[in-house]
């Protein structure tokens, strides 16, 4: 369904659960989905982000920022919130139709006593715990992951690996939960996705391969580890490198000084330009330093 993009108190979307969009006391673009409440927040450079609350038990207009809670990443625009909006409504319809089963389980995981699972299907259980949680795979189940994905033991993570399960048995996810799942293989496992699919991942397609390249074309470069303001030389940031950015013991460092407003870290860590960073062997910012390396 398509939307006006200035909504006024009761603009609604059909289906359950119903969408309604509106705005808060504070002027806040806001959206409610069932008990989970939305909202679009101003930050710094004329970006947004997305706040969640939940069973807020007043009208939406008598809604304020103090009711969200939850941070879910940014917003390029009004658009893009009443598409995420949207995208997680549609998540709940197809979660409703999937007719998951609760269970107060209390068995054994890699991560803990489980402190209740969700039955996806036979075989297929989502177990959480005090500090972490994930699927387990039965045996059969298991072994229709494809190898270079399957996890011995059948115990899928909740980070990454839950993806995994998504991508093998689409059929018991939603729309979104799918797309997220695509997006995580191919940022998390890219060498199994393109083995499986036959596709070769391109530049930005893939945060683990663009990563694996930004190291190997930086391999005899100065790559920052670690920054600090300078106490000693103003205007300027101390930094220390190592070549290929790589750490542990036996590893020589250096140290730089970086304008403090050149100095901008990039997806993957920031590269010296031996031309316009001096090595710096001054008295330095860093708890600790001994000069192991000038």
């Amino acid at each position: 369904m398509t939307m006006a993009l200035s909504p006024t108190p009761g603009d609604t979307s059909p289906g359950y659960p119903e969408v309604s969009f509106g705005y808060t006391a504070d002027s806040l673009l806001a959206a409610l989905v069932s008990e989970h409440a939305f909202a679009m927040v101003p930050a710094r450079d004329g970006r947004h982000y997305l706040v969640t609350g939940w069973r807020i038990r007043r009208p939406m207009p008598e809604w304020t920022r103090d009711d969200f809670y939850g941070h879910s990443g940014e917003l390029a625009d009004e658009a893009a919130f009443r598409a995420r909006v949207l995208e997680l409504a549609e998540h709940c319809r197809e979660t409703i139709a999937l007719d998951r089963r609760e269970d107060r389980s209390r068995v054994s995981t890699p991560w803990g006593p489980s402190q209740g699972a969700t039955i996806y299907a036979n075989g297929v259980v989502f177990h959480s715990t005090a500090g972490h949680g994930g699927f387990l795979l039965s045996a059969d189940r298991s072994s229709k992951v494809h190898r270079s994905l399957r996890v011995t033991g059948g115990a899928y993570e909740e980070d990454e690996a839950w993806a995994i399960v998504a991508f093998t048995f689409p059929d018991l996810f939603t729309g979104f939960e799918r797309r997220c799942a695509e997006r995580t293989i191919k940022d998390s496992f890219p060498g199994a996705w393109e083995a499986i699919t036959g596709n070769a991942l391109e530049p930005g397609e893939s945060r683990k391969k663009d990563e694996r390249a930004f190291f190997d074309k930086h391999a005899h470069d100065w790559i920052v580890v670690s920054a600090i303001f300078s106490g000693y030389q103003a205007g300027f940031t101390e930094v220390i490198a190592t070549l290929g950015g790589k750490r542990g013991p036996g590893t020589e460092e250096r140290r730089f000084l970086v304008p403090s407003e050149e100095y901008c870290v990039d997806r993957f860590g920031f590269v010296i330009d031996p031309e316009r960073h001096a090595v710096y062997g001054g008295p330095s910012s860093f708890v600790g330093w001994q000069g192991r390396t000038a």
